[in-house]
């Protein structure tokens, strides 16, 4: 079976600053792959060049085996590649409900009806179905990130890409946040996920890459990639013959 999301040789560079350098992987369809790597490594760069708000200057993106890489963001969220931010930032004065039904009308260009109804079923996916009514603005941490989970699934992904939404949950909030991250792995939306907490990342995906300076350095099993020399001298600043 064809991947659902290929990357071959993606490089991308600003003057003398490579966040991309010849990156190559596959993603296949239900798959959810793991991406990790200090700060400043690429990761979210790597994100705005298959989202198309970074056009790559070498290499190609495939989505379901069609060459996307020229294509503009908007088409690629319309064919199905949705994301969510680092940072939440929803509509504020509007409910959780109208946030929503902004990525279903505009994302995914779904008419009212059933513009509705799958909005009311994301939120209840998301844990967010109680908040539906509530002003965006008034959520806690953990439901702005609900939110931006609910708002990317009401853009009908075939692939999710989640860029450190995890982060500055407390331990309780993280594991919440990963329940319902299994939730939508059921529905069988590949999932693309960065995190720094990787405890919880561990808990999710089936494969972990891990990229250094836009390259990337290791790929494989999640715990066996984590405990390779290579991968703690770099990403957790370890000397390994310590």
């Amino acid at each position: 079976m064809a991947p659902v999301l290929e990357l071959k040789g993606l490089s991308k560079a600003y003057g003398a600053i490579t966040v991309a350098d010849e990156l190559s992987y596959q993603l296949a369809s239900g798959e959810a792959l793991g991406v990790i790597g200090p700060n400043g490594a690429g990761k979210t760069s790597m994100f705005n060049l298959i989202t198309g708000t970074v056009r790559a200057d070498r290499g190609q993106i495939f989505f379901n085996s069609e060459e996307i890489t020229r294509y503009s963001a908007a088409r690629r969220c319309r064919l199905g590649i949705a994301r969510s931010f680092q940072i939440p930032q929803p509509f504020a004065g509007m409910t959780v409900f109208e946030n929503v039904l902004v990525a279903a009308t505009h994302g995914a260009k779904m008419p009212a009806p059933l513009a509705d109804k799958h909005c009311l079923e994301m939120l209840e996916l998301t844990g967010l179905i109680d908040k539906a009514n509530d002003v965006s603005g008034s959520l806690t941490l953990l439901g702005r990130k609900r939110l931006e989970l609910a708002r990317a699934l009401c853009a009908q992904p075939q692939i999710l890409l989640l860029d450190e939404i995890a982060g500055g949950l407390t331990e309780n909030e993280c594991h919440a946040l990963v329940e319902s991250i299994n939730s939508i792995r059921k529905t069988g939306i590949s999932i693309i996920w960065i995190e720094h907490i990787v405890h919880a990342l561990l808990s999710v995906v089936d494969r972990l890459i891990v990229i250094d300076f836009g390259r990337k350095i290791a790929e494989g099993d999640p715990k066996e990639t984590m405990a390779s020399r290579q991968v703690q001298e770099i990403y957790m600043g370890v000397d390994a013959d310590a």
